[in-house]
C-alpha cells in the first residue's frame, strides 16, 4: 500500500499547491484522482514518482518512509509513473525503452503483447525512435506502454492517460488496468477526469486548490460528482439557463 500523509507542497515563489494531503492507495485497487484543472493533481503524481520534493508530509510505501527517496530509487523499489506530456528520448527506440522500464531482455512476444494493450502494433512501432516523428497520441501510448512494461512494479501512477488516445486505444487500456488490478494486485492510482476510467475506479479522492475536500468509494463519490456536472452553471453561481434568460431579455 501506498500511503500519503499530510503531504504539502510549494512553488519556489512560496505558493501552496498542496496543502495536507492524506490519501491511501490500497493494492489490489484503482484510485483515481480528480478534481478542476490547476487544483494540485499532477503535483501530487510527481511528488509520488519522486521528481518533486514535498515541503511537509510524509510518503510510505508498505510502511517504509520513502519521502526523501529519489525517483531512481522509488523506480527500483516498483514504483511507475507516465507523465501527462510524454519525454521524448533522442535516439532511444521501441524496444529500447520497454526493456529499460522492463529492466530486462523482452523477446517479440512480449513486446507484442504490451504494445498490444495501448492499441500499438510490435511489427510498425519496434524500432521507431522516441522523438518528434512519433505523434502526440503515439508517444503517450507508448509510455503508458513502457509503465504497464514494468512486472516487478509495485504501484503505477499514471497522469491523464486518456489524453490523445483514441476510442479504439482506449477500450483497450481500460482493459489493462481492470486487469492490473484484479489479476496483477497492482496498486492503480490515475489522474483522470474521464467518466470511464472512474467507473471502473474503487476509490475516488477529489482535489480541489491543493486538498482533498472529498475521498470515498466509487459508490459514495461517482454519482454526487455527475450529478454536478449535469447542473452547468455560470460564474455568477447561476444556473446556465436563468444566466441565458437573463441576457435575452
Amino acid at each position: 500500500m501506498l500511503k500519503i500523509k499530510d503531504l504539502s507542497w510549494s512553488l519556489g515563489t512560496g505558493e501552496e499547491i498542496l496543502k495536507n494531503v492524506s490519501l491511501d492507495i490500497p493494492e489490489g485497487k484503482l484510485t483515481v484522482v480528480t478534481g478542476p484543472n490547476g487544483g494540485g493533481k499532477t503535483s501530487l503524481a510527481k511528488l509520488i514518482a519522486g521528481l518533486e520534493k514535498p515541503v511537509g508530509g510524509s510518503i510510505e510505501l508498505d510502511g517504509e518512509d520513502i519521502t526523501d527517496w529519489d525517483i531512481t530509487t522509488r523506480s527500483r523499489a516498483g514504483i511507475g509513473y507516465a507523465f501527462q506530456q510524454p519525454v521524448r528520448f533522442k535516439g532511444l527506440n521501441v524496444r529500447d525503452l520497454l526493456e529499460l522500464s522492463a529492466q530486462r531482455s523482452l523477446d517479440d512476444r512480449e513486446i507484442c503483447a504490451v504494445l498490444g494493450k495501448v492499441g500499438l502494433c510490435a511489427n510498425e512501432y519496434v524500432d521507431r525512435n522516441i522523438d518528434a516523428s512519433l505523434s502526440g497520441g503515439e508517444a503517450k501510448r507508448i509510455e503508458i506502454a513502457s509503465v504497464l512494461a514494468k512486472k516487478d512494479a509495485r504501484v503505477l501512477v499514471f497522469d491523464e492517460p486518456e489524453a490523445g488516445i483514441d476510442l479504439w486505444s482506449f477500450s483497450s487500456l481500460i482493459e489493462a488496468f481492470e486487469r492490473l488490478k484484479t489479476t496483477e494486485k497492482k496498486s492503480l492510482l490515475i489522474i483522470s477526469h474521464q467518466e470511464r476510467i472512474l467507473e471502473i475506479s474503487d476509490h475516488i479522492a477529489v482535489i480541489a486548490n491543493g486538498s482533498v475536500r472529498r475521498a470515498g468509494t466509487r459508490d459514495e463519490i461517482l454519482g454526487e460528482l455527475l450529478g454536478e456536472e449535469k447542473t452547468e452553471r455560470c460564474p455568477l453561481g447561476k444556473d446556465k439557463e436563468d444566466a441565458i434568460s437573463n441576457a435575452e431579455a
